[in-house]
Order: C-alpha cells, then sequence, then structure tokens
C-alpha cells in the first residue's frame, strides 16, 4: 500500500489551526515536527508537509524536497506508522517541517529520519496517554 492519498493529506484550514494552536512540537533533524492526536473509532494519520519559503527562495529547491519528503513518507508509513494508529484507534494530525540543508535532502537520509520520527510519535503518544490517566 505505497500510495499517497488524497484523504492522507491535511488540508482542511480548521484543522491546521487547531494542530498548531493546541498540538506538540519536537524536533528531529532535518525536521519539526507538531502533532496532535485524538481518540477515534478508526486509526488514521493525516500529514502537513512544508518547506520554509523564507528559508528556501527558489521554489525549484522547495518542490525538490517536498517531492522528497512525501516519497520518503509514502515508502516508509505503511512499516511503522499506520500498524501503530490503527492497533491504538488514534487520530494523528501531524506537520512535516524541514529545517535542514537543501543538499541533505535526499530520499534515503529522509526515509530514514522519518522511522526516527514516527518512534518519536509512538513515545509522544504513549506520554500523553500517561499523562492523561494521572
Amino acid at each position: 500500500m505505497n500510495t499517497f492519498k488524497k484523504e492522507e493529506r491535511l488540508c482542511s484550514v480548521r484543522l491546521i489551526q487547531s494542530l498548531f494552536h493546541s498540538g506538540s512540537s519536537f524536533v528531529v533533524y532535518p525536521f519539526r515536527v507538531v502533532c496532535h492526536f485524538e481518540d477515534r473509532d478508526v486509526g488514521s494519520a493525516q500529514v502537513l508537509i512544508s518547506v520554509s519559503k523564507r528559508r528556501f527562495k527558489l521554489a525549484v529547491t522547495r518542490n525538490r524536497i517536498k517531492r522528497r519528503m512525501r516519497e520518503a513518507y509514502r515508502l516508509e508509513k505503511s512499516a511503522t506508522l499506520y500498524p501503530f494508529v490503527e492497533k491504538r484507534n488514534l487520530y494523528l494530525a501531524f506537520a512535516l517541517q524541514y529545517i535542514g540543508r537543501p543538499e541533505e535532502a535526499t530520499v534515503s537520509l529522509l526515509r530514514e529520519k522519518l522511522i526516527t520520527v514516527f518512534k518519536k510519535l509512538q513515545h509522544e503518544s504513549d506520554r500523553l496517554d500517561q499523562h492523561l490517566s494521572d
């Protein structure tokens, strides 16, 4: 299931605003991740991929980095992220913001770092559950 469908993209302005207003964030270089968890009947995840226009002036560079980030996400989500989200019946909305240098944005490095991001998201979810149960 190596696809990246419309349902997996975070497009709703209301959800994006609530994500950045009430979400928690962490950094796994070269990503800054903002995440928000909700309990739902069915587990799912939506992602927002962004590259700063202020940091990367040329649209060619921004688009190349975003394309590589989407490819890395598409290849890694089914192995680590989706089994966790579906098992816990969580809705996960998160933003992946690229903060590294453009020459570092290789698909292999991004895939490796995304695995770390997914593990950190699992840890963040466990920490949130523990905090709510106290």
